[in-house]
């Protein structure tokens, strides 16, 4: 199993002690508070489950800067994305150095965590356009990440945080939540040697399936880790009950026993492709995973990233820096000549013709209609839990 990132330990920030964390939480009421945004929440989720190792809170000004010109903090840590809490108002923290983090997205907007304040410094429009176009490659509002950023605020508000809840997750999707720290425990239960780990955050149809076959088998692996992103996606994705219900079909009918583990974890998409697929190994290594699979257009959205550009990225990484292994895929499908799922640039002789290809939107109209794709496509089992899903949202 890799270490975690940048440490020696898993860094959690999750308060598990129960008479501290009691002792936190009666504290936190008579703090004063901030509601803070849904990026800064997830952030919390994070860092509080060990996934955000080895930060120990949120950045200032200097490392998001530097994070954002060189993925690098003023440290030299590797690290692709700044870990912000930005806010709109500061007004409600005035002089307090200790102050209550309160959760957007929750009613009644409970307390997430308890921050030590350790600087409050104002953003220039410059500056937090600069970032969005280095995190996001585009200033373009219309790309869901660019607007999502610049409409936190500009105010950077830094310092560690004590983490005293995982806000909806655990109460939302308490088969499927899992942090860094237990899905590390659980592979060691399982008694995997070696992990292979696959980000989703839509449903697996049969090439993703298969993929996770392919980088299984050639990595020498005994164990995958199906890792969903639970937290907020732009509109027309579909909702992570959802995805969660398809996978675990897929996993029990065509994966073998104790080789599968379906888990997700409590974070907002970026949408940052390239940037964002960096990150995601981070993860992906602080959960113990060996192997991180990075597909074409990873983490992307519209044309705003070249298909291989999530993969090239890694190649600009200094070697050690990252220790967790890269399994570079191709677009998947499957081939009518040899009656498999394949990728495609290893079928040099196919015309597109040669494969069962449908585009994400003909997919949808096939589901909504109540007809099924074709078997080569999507699973049937798989694709009778979507079409119900997409019927339902025609009543």
């Amino acid at each position: 199993m890799k270490s975690p990132h940048g440490s020696d330990e898993l860094k959690p920030l999750f308060v598990y002690d129960p008479e501290q964390h009691d002792e936190l939480m009666h504290e936190a009421e008579n703090l004063p508070s901030v509601v803070v945004s849904s990026a800064a929440a997830g952030n919390a989720v994070m860092l509080g489950g060990g996934y955000f190792t080895p930060l120990p809170g949120y950045m200032n000004l200097a490392d998001a800067l530097s994070v954002a010109d060189t993925m690098h903090t003023t440290d030299g840590l590797l690290w692709p994305v700044p870990v912000l809490n930005l806010m709109q108002d500061v007004s409600a923290i005035g002089d307090h150095k200790r102050i209550a983090l309160r959760d957007p997205n929750v009613d009644e907007n409970p307390i997430l965590a308890v921050m030590d304040i350790e600087d409050i410094e104002e953003a220039t429009p410059e500056e937090m356009e600069h970032m969005a176009e280095k995190i996001f490659g585009t200033l373009d509002d219309a790309h869901p990440g660019v607007a999502t950023f610049l409409n936190q605020g500009h105010f950077v508000v830094s310092g560690p945080i004590q983490v005293l809840n995982f806000s909806y997750f655990i109460t939302d999707f308490p088969d499927t939540f899992r942090t860094a720290v237990e899905i590390r425990n659980e592979i060691k239960e399982r008694g995997w040697k070696k992990t292979v780990a696959f980000q989703t955050r839509n449903p697996m149809h049969r090439a993703h399936e298969e993929l996770c076959h392919m980088a299984m088998e050639r990595t020498g692996a005994d164990g995958l880790v199906i890792h969903m992103l639970l937290g907020k996606l732009k509109p027309g994705d579909i909702p992570a009950p959802v995805r969660d219900a398809a996978i675990r079909k897929m996993v029990e009918l065509y994966f073998p026993p104790n080789s599968v583990m379906v888990t997700g974890y409590g974070f907002d998409m970026l949408y940052a492709g390239p940037r964002e697929a960096v990150l995601h190994a981070i993860f992906r290594q602080n959960m113990g995973a060996d192997v991180f699979i990075i597909g074409r257009d990873h983490a992307g959205v519209g044309d705003y990233y070249g298909a291989f550009e999530a993969q090239e990225i890694f190649d600009t990484i200094p070697e050690g820096e990252l220790q967790i292994e890269i399994f570079k895929a191709d677009h998947t499908a499957y081939s009518k000549k040899l009656k498999k799922v394949v990728m495609m640039r290893e079928a040099p002789d196919h015309t597109k013709e040669d494969f069962v290809l449908l585009s994400g939107t003909k997919v949808r109209e096939m589901l909504a209609q109540g007809i099924a794709p074709p078997p080569e496509f999507s699973r049937p089992e798989v694709a009778q839990i979507l079409m119900d899903y997409y019927q339902s949202l025609n009543k």
